[in-house]
């Protein structure tokens, strides 16, 4: 396979078709557009516009509107037309799922209609039926049949065109050849792509969401390769996580998987979408987007040197292999590394920050599913003893002053560890600085003396503005080598705000923990941010934090938010949430904070929360259970895919969940966390 980028060791944006979206030009090197969908009810005319209205003075460059029925598409034209009045023109997108017929009346009011290739004309009835050729060539005929009209209309309108793939809702056609992969997504969409380029139409942008980043990114990146393989070209890219979540969970998901995609030039508008109100996700667009943003003061970047072929799948997901150093490395979890370097004087109560919380009457340690495994302490020894489970990271000249060699392990820089006369016998973590400046490859000859020790855990990290790209660089140079040793991913922000620091990490940690690089994290801020913060994130929007959060908590409940949503450490349980819409049949932000109260201290259940039956049950994906709105007042529980209780009573549908759960032996009562 071809590369799914220019580069990957140089940034550059993807080239892809242009779209006329209106007036807005899309893609072919056009700026990022950022976009939301409302979640109003379509015939409220009034509220759907006031709603769009706010989306756009909040930046927002697109709003997609759904139009369930006909009814709905047709009342479009109001809405628009209202806006218009009121002096706004931003181009507006219908979401069409099941109906052709609306997608063909709305073709002719708004700026771009978007239909999902999953259930706009086939149909998913989770059954498994097998196909011959000549029968998936008659079903390939009727969609040709049923889907030519819009196109047709798009034409004579001039109006563009998404085709929407999401993994949750792929149909039992495609799930019979395909199956649920990455590369079912694409031929769906792909099937209706041939269509459109055989009726001489190409205002296309096409998406492959997923509410599992991993998933998502393998899909865009063999869509991008199918698409030159079989087009020489690639259309624009519309980039989303779906049913992504709220809160924190929410923005580090759509970040892991959105940011990935942006790190190497891909993609050329964006959603995160989020269960609250829509004008709440364009500033987290904004932050994701801003970061690719080029500045004409920023200093020259020094190129990060490229290699013919890279070492590892970029389609298929594979842990890096290493040896164990302790707990690091091999089959072990990633770990987490709190940096507390920056607290003048570490006391007990530090550590509550990072999931410990010390008893004196007891004098026993409190340990959360959410604590981190080591810590950095600077040149700081501490005066009291730790729990069991942690332990110390110091610069070599502290350590040597440590009495707990058991307890306390040096970090040094790559060229000081070589020429170090004491080094602990247990573990010894080595920071490399990764092409922060033009230091050629050969240069970092003590790669090979590291990869000859079985007690030296590597710590990558880099300054370079396109950090993401120089570690995984170092990655490929750690392999060609034949180097084992585990890596710790290194990343400090120097960002302001609690999204921006969030989104770096979730960004340039996510995308490297995506193609399985990486057996631990450690996020910390420049001085300069560090000082910016006053120990309180209260302001954070959309996030749930209490008034005195610390800079410490924050960034530890993020490290664990980017584990948990890259899959390769569970520790809480996973929410999978619909950003609701004009189609949802209950309050979602109000019954989703309601099940979380109740079910969050299932670690690695996956729990879904659909607004109405387009978003569930196919777009529950791999949930265990589901909870999804099936008439107004009315929800239909599931345990997979399967329906196990139908249309209850919504005031009791929390407590049905909770019974469910008990019945399938997922439940535990809530209970104090372990002791030591």
């Amino acid at each position: 396979m071809q590369l799914y980028c220019n580069s990957l060791t140089e940034y550059s944006r993807l080239i892809t078709n242009e779209v006329k979206i209106g007036d807005l030009l899309l893609g072919n090197g056009h700026p990022i557009r950022v976009q939301t969908m409302t979640t109003t009810d379509t015939m409220n005319t009034i509220a759907t516009v006031e709603q769009t209205i706010r989306c756009i003075e909040a930046g927002a460059e697109l709003v997609r509107i759904t139009a369930p029925s006909k009814k709905e598409a047709e009342n479009l034209l109001h809405i628009k037309n209202e806006l218009h009045k009121r002096g706004y023109h931003v181009p507006l997108v219908a979401d069409i799922h099941f109906t052709p017929n609306a997608a063909e009346v709305a073709a002719r009011i708004v700026e771009k209609v978007r239909v999902n290739p999953g259930n706009y004309v086939d149909k998913k009835k989770f059954e498994q039926i097998e196909y011959t050729d000549a029968e998936y060539v008659e079903e390939i005929d009727r969609i040709r049949e049923r889907f030519t009209p819009l196109i047709k209309i798009c034409k004579e309108y001039g109006t563009a065109m998404r085709i929407g793939t999401n993994h949750g809702s792929l149909s039992d056609r495609i799930m019979s050849r395909y199956g649920d992969t990455p590369m079912g997504m694409v031929e769906s969409a792909m099937e209706f792509l041939r269509i459109a380029r055989a009726e001489n139409y190409y205002n296309i942008v096409l998406s492959m969401k997923a509410s599992n980043p991993q998933v998502m990114v393998q899909a865009y990146r063999t869509l991008i390769n199918k698409m030159f393989e079989e087009f020489n070209e690639c259309y624009a890219l519309h980039l989303g996580v779906t049913e992504a979540g709220d809160g924190e969970d929410g923005r580090v998901k759509s970040a892991v998987g959105i940011g990935t995609l942006l790190e190497d030039g891909i993609g050329d508008t964006i959603r995160v979408s989020l269960t609250e109100d829509p004008e709440l996700e364009i500033p987290v667009c904004k932050d994701l987007v801003k970061r690719y943003t080029i500045n004409s003061s920023q200093p020259i970047v020094h190129s990060i040197q490229s290699v013919e072929k890279f070492p590892y799948d970029s389609f298929n997901y594979q842990q890096r292999e290493t040896f164990a150093v302790d707990n690091i490395g091999a089959k072990h979890v990633p770990v987490v590394i709190a940096d507390l370097s920056k607290i003048e004087k570490i006391t007990t109560q530090h550590l509550e920050s990072i999931g410990y919380t010390y008893n004196e009457i007891t004098d026993k340690w409190t340990i959360g599913d959410t604590a981190a495994d080591y810590i950095f302490t600077g040149h700081q020894l501490l005066d009291f003893a730790l729990p069991g489970t942690l332990k110390v990271i110091v610069y070599p000249a502290a350590w040597v002053l440590a009495t707990d060699k058991e307890k306390y392990f040096p970090i040094f820089d790559g060229g000081g560890f070589v020429e170090a006369e004491q080094k602990s016998e247990l573990i010894n973590f080595v920071m490399i600085d990764c092409f922060s400046d033009e230091t050629p490859i050969n240069d970092f000859t003590f790669l090979d003396e590291l990869g000859n020790d079985k007690s030296v855990v590597l710590c990558l990290s880099s300054t370079h503005q396109h950090a993401m790209l120089a570690i995984r660089r170092m990655f490929v140079e750690l392999s060609n080598r034949k180097i084992l040793n585990p890596v710790i991913i290194t990343c400090d922000s120097h960002w302001q705000t609690a999204d921006e620091h969030l989104i770096h990490y979730a960004t340039e940690a996510g995308a490297l923990l995506l193609d399985g690089f990486g057996n631990g994290v450690c996020f910390g801020m420049t001085n300069k941010s560090y000082q910016l913060q006053d120990s309180s994130y209260k302001n954070a929007s959309g996030r749930n934090y209490s008034n005195n959060i610390s800079v410490e908590q924050f960034i530890n409940s993020t490290a664990f938010s980017i584990l948990q949503a890259t899959r390769t450490r569970i520790s809480k349980t996973e929410y999978i949430s619909c950003p609701s819409c004009g189609r949802t049949l209950f309050d979602l932000q109000e019954t989703t904070a309601k099940i979380r109260s109740r079910t969050n201290h299932l670690k690695g259940v996956k729990i879904a929360i659909m607004g109405c039956i387009v978003n569930g049950p196919g777009e529950m994906a791999d949930a265990d259970f589901g909870y999804v709105g099936s008439g107004v007042g009315k929800i239909t529980l599931y345990k997979g895919k399967e329906i196990v209780k139908r249309n209850i009573d919504s005031d009791i549908a929390v407590d049905e969940l909770i019974n469910l759960l008990k019945e399938n032996e997922a439940w535990i009562e809530p209970a104090s966390v372990s002791k030591l």
